[in-house]
């Protein structure tokens, strides 16, 4: 008998490695990474953000979003009697004006740019794929061979604790949860890129009123829809954006959905949509479980998935590719029987080929790293990004160090471990600075329409 799988395999295998050329002959190509693509993890801890290049797993930049060293004066230098603050105690200084906090991330849906926010510095920052670079960054007047050469933007502040960002599906706003109030700031982006520059606008649309503790939007496919997710009540809103021939929304609240018995911590901080578009897929993290439900009709529930105790569930992300479709769920929980004798966290794999209400975790995987937090594939579904947020390694040729691992996913339901790739540190001339505290992570294609729901 011939089952939906096998047929989805035939047609990853008669379509998965053709593409045009240039001359417009069908052409074959590897699936997988290619040249141009970018990983980008947000490290809370460090306020940095650092780049992975996917084709050879490495670090190919650290993006800087302190304020340190932009200046020889105290407290960017010494303090009295030539002590050196640690970087940790220069960014609670009056002075320091970079980031804190640098915690949420999302791409743009062509992929060119991507949001981060700074949850305690209460703004957003805008990420420029062309050049990786930091939008509205300027050269350093105070410049000299002991201080950085740019003076970092203040961004554009949108209220207390933003935690996630999102693009609209048509890319000319960013829906930022604002996790301290009861509203979502809306961002006009081109806008955005002038305030980041310093032009004396406002690029905050409108505040939309919202359920309390916002955590998190994502739109439906059509971006008719928006979900909005909370850490501090039992409660999804919806909204209908009502998109304007302009391109801009009139959000309109058209429910709130009590998810009391699903979720009785009222912690659900992470949403996603399938790729189809069909299903919202969330993550109760205190609950330890994932639930999914219908975009379209009334948003029921069509999935509640254990994840064992304590599992801490962070977030989602969907693979589909020849052999099968699955949902990962990155654990914040850390299990003592990691590879080698080192403790280390875990990933649950869901089967989305099971029917609705039968779904279930079918399998879980070692991710190689402490507390996993943000994760993300390529379009073709061969590579698994995982960041963590603990650094602790010891016995480990990475010990000290905070790392994203990678797994080939060819087979989404056996990952194979590939490497830990150690984050580093960011060098500045009052030191080096640890990349560390991992959360956000995106895989991003410039140019190219988002794979991800």
């Amino acid at each position: 008998m011939t089952t939906r799988r096998d047929v989805l395999a035939g047609s990853a295998a008669a379509l998965g490695l053709i593409t045009v050329s240039s001359k417009g002959v069908l052409a074959a190509t590897a699936p997988g990474p290619q040249k141009g693509d970018h990983v980008l993890v947000c490290n809370e801890d460090s306020q940095t953000l650092s780049i992975i290049d996917p084709v050879t797993d490495t670090i190919e930049k650290t993006i800087n979003l302190t304020s340190f060293d932009e200046d020889r004066r105290p407290p960017f230098r010494f303090v009295t009697g030539g002590v050196m603050p640690t970087h940790e105690a220069m960014m609670e200084k009056a002075l320091y004006h970079g980031a804190i906090h640098v915690h949420g991330g999302a791409p743009s849906p062509d992929q060119r740019l991507s949001a981060v926010t700074g949850r305690g510095s209460s703004n957003i920052y805008l990420i420029d794929y062309s050049n990786l670079s930091v939008i509205g960054n300027k050269p350093n007047p105070l410049a000299t061979d002991t201080t950085v050469s740019e003076r970092i933007t203040s961004g554009v502040v949108v209220g207390r604790e933003p935690h996630e960002p999102t693009f609209s599906r048509n890319g000319k706003e960013i829906w930022v949860a604002l996790r301290g109030e009861d509203r979502i700031a809306i961002v006009d982006v081109e806008l955005a890129k002038q305030e980041s520059a310093g032009a004396p606008i406002r690029a905050v649309r409108s505040y939309v009123p919202t359920i309390y503790g916002p955590a998190q939007i994502w739109f439906s496919k059509d971006g008719a829809l928006a979900y909005v997710v909370s850490q501090k009540v039992s409660k999804v809103d919806v909204f209908k954006t009502n998109v304007g021939a302009d391109g801009y929304s009139a959000p309109e609240r058209v429910r709130t959905i009590d998810i009391t018995d699903l979720d009785p911590f009222s912690f659900t901080p992470f949403q996603k949509i399938t790729p189809d578009g069909t299903e919202m897929w969330m993550s109760h993290k205190i609950a330890d479980h994932l639930s999914s439900r219908h975009i379209a009709g009334d948003h029921e529930l069509l999935d509640y998935v254990s994840l064992g105790e304590k599992a801490r569930p962070n977030h989602v992300e969907f693979a589909q590719n020849a052999k099968g479709r699955v949902v990962f769920a990155s654990l914040g929980r850390v299990d003592d029987d990691g590879p080698g004798g080192v403790a280390s966290s875990r990933v649950a794999i869901i089967d989305m080929d099971a029917p609705a209400g039968q779904r279930r975790v079918v399998a879980d995987f070692h991710t190689h790293g402490r507390e996993s937090h943000g994760l993300w594939t390529d379009p073709d579904a061969t590579k698994l990004y995982i960041a963590h947020e603990q650094d602790e390694l010891p016995g480990t040729p990475n010990e000290g160090q905070t790392v994203t691992s990678v797994f080939d996913i060819t087979n989404p339901f056996k990952p194979a471990f590939i490497k830990q790739i150690p984050l580093g540190y960011l060098d500045l001339p009052s030191g080096k600075l640890r990349n560390k505290k991992s959360v956000n992570l995106i895989y991003v294609r410039p140019g190219a329409e988002m794979h991800t729901g």
